[in-house]
């Protein structure tokens, strides 16, 4: 039996989760989770009391929430390349911009959707401060390039590519350029590809 045990639903944030074990490589069990009376089942709620995907169970301890997900994996299996060694400089750059993209952005994104307006006061004590700034900030994170991590391709990538794509997509981030071209560079990644088809044919299957 596979050390990781994956919960998550083919039309949710579980997809971040679902590329970076893709990335990772290694056998995982996958175990879909539908939304309403399952995702709060007691059995569910057992393994995430927030009722919500997704999780990963690995040696029998449950981690949540897309970003420590995706540093705890790439960190619990260092030699898949998915994170810097420790005494690297770039992992300055992995804990910041992994937890900006999760702290930050997921707030301007959010608060843009919800079409909620701050004033200049408000906006201080926002932890964003304001949407422009937000995404000027990370824009500084590309611009070394090709990735977060300079040439190394890690976890954070999957996290801020993620974000990017969905919400270039979806009208919360603006298309810059900048995102663009890395978001294109992303999602050509083999792993990703996998991702999407395995699930597209849940949701294909579910629909038959």
């Amino acid at each position: 039996m596979p050390e990781i045990a994956f919960y998550t639903n083919p039309q949710s944030r579980g997809q971040i989760v679902h590329w970076m074990l893709e990335e990772l490589a290694e056998p995982y069990e996958t175990n879909w989770i539908e939304y309403g009376e399952q995702m709060k089942s007691a059995e569910y709620l057992a393994v995430n009391p927030m009722g919500k995907v997704p999780a990963v169970v690995h040696k029998g301890k449950v981690i949540t929430e897309c970003a420590a997900i995706c540093a705890y994996l790439a960190a619990s299996y260092p030699e898949k390349g998915l994170i810097p060694p420790v005494g690297d400089p770039r992992l300055a750059d992995f804990y910041r911009w992994l937890f900006f993209a999760a702290g930050p952005v997921e707030q301007a994104t959010t608060v843009k959707s919800m079409q909620w307006e701050a004033s200049d006061e408000q906006s201080r004590m926002l932890g964003f401060g304001s949407i422009v700034s937000t995404f000027d900030a990370l824009e500084l994170a590309l611009e070394p390039g090709p990735y977060v991590c300079g040439e190394q391709f890690t976890a954070v990538d999957v996290y801020v590519g993620s974000a990017l794509n969905w919400g270039m997509m979806f009208g919360t981030i603006d298309k810059r350029d900048a995102f663009e071209t890395y978001v294109a560079r992303l999602v050509e990644r083999p792993a990703l590809k996998n991702m999407q088809a395995i699930n597209h044919e849940r949701v294909e299957g579910a629909q038959q």
